[in-house]
């Protein structure tokens, strides 16, 4: 790709964000003149653009869309972000899995080998959002590609880990040498898993707390990941269990709410209507406590089916916030 094309790649893809672009910030991003500019804009023109221009000091430039735009181009960093789009589309619960997949099919079949490679070095598994997830992360595409490539070419991977505790970047990142498995997409989370070489265990670290080291190390035979299935693997370590994608404590309540008050706030929980205005809810957590906790959200009287366990971790947390409040 020439450096005139590569520049007008570059400023088509700024006036695609449908904003008005004034022409010093324009010349600033692309780090040319503003006569540059000007006859950048004009070539655009010429190839069937709308692009409308403003006079007057913060005068500048907006492509219009039109119906007879001609065909969008895309620069590498888009493709990666279109690909991630359309991978994850099967998360958005809204239907749309197939469609992606064929929109996803027919964009690489148009794109250069150098834009597919790219494509096709990010692979990853994608698993359902988990109640209570947080916001998505940021994490730069060329780190997803890395760890990506390094899984596929089981390539054992260097790199460094941030701290997640308050004023991270005061401390130094850990060293850490895995043996890569699998890139995994939750709810705008990014997540490797990997066998971890000097603890000698499985983890699953957070993506955007990772900085590759180059080069990678030598190839590895992978290790099959406990229990065969990553996905089953993933979502049970989120729930804190080792092995069985089940929460560790379980337990039955009811409660003196509607069905339908309760239901939009069980996440993963069984609701079952016992009236117009009690229900049961079958919910688990990872402690017991934490169970108790998560119910008294409900803000209502609560009657404790089963296990005992779960009774007893209300008495603690009863004897604790009466602790709380006396101080």
């Amino acid at each position: 790709m020439t450096t005139t094309t590569s520049r007008l790649l570059h400023l088509l893809s700024l006036l695609q964000t449908q904003r008005d672009w004034p022409g010093a910030l324009l010349a600033e991003r692309l780090d040319i003149s503003h006569r540059t500019v000007r006859r950048d804009v004009d070539r655009l023109r010429e190839m069937g653009y709308s692009i409308k221009a403003t006079m007057g000091p913060d005068g500048g430039y907006r492509l219009d869309a039109g119906s007879e735009l001609p065909p969008l181009l895309f620069d590498d960093d888009q493709v990666v972000a279109l690909a991630l789009a359309l991978q994850t589309a099967t998360l958005s619960g809204a239907g749309i899995g197939e469609a992606a997949v064929r929109a996803l099919t027919t964009v690489r079949q148009v794109m250069p080998s150098r834009l597919r490679h790219r494509l096709d070095a990010l692979e990853f598994t994608t698993i359902p959002a988990r109640s209570g997830d947080g916001a998505p992360d940021s994490v730069s595409p060329d780190v997803l590609i890395a760890l990506s490539t390094a899984a596929r070419a089981h390539e054992v991977l260097r790199f460094d880990y941030a701290s997640p505790r308050p004023h991270a970047e005061l401390e130094p990142a850990q060293s850490r040498r895995v043996e890569p498995h699998h890139l995994v997409a939750s709810h705008g989370r990014w997540y490797l898993v990997a066998f971890d070489l000097v603890h000698d265990d499985w983890r699953i670290f957070r993506a955007d707390r990772i900085t590759p080291r180059s080069p990678t190390g030598p190839r590895f035979v992978p290790q099959e990941i406990p229990g065969g299935d990553v996905t089953e693997y993933v979502s049970a370590r989120f729930k804190g269990s080792a092995l069985s994608n089940r929460w560790p404590c379980n337990g039955k309540v009811v409660l003196d709410r509607p069905a339908g008050y309760v239901l939009p706030f069980a996440g993963d929980g069984i609701v079952e209507e016992l009236g117009p205005d009690r229900c049961s809810l079958e919910a688990g957590s990872w402690s017991w406590t934490a169970l108790a906790a998560s119910l008294n959200r409900f803000d209502t009287d609560i009657e404790v089916i089963d296990p005992p366990e779960l009774t007893e971790a209300f008495a603690r947390l009863a004897a604790r916030n009466a602790a709380t409040a006396a101080t």
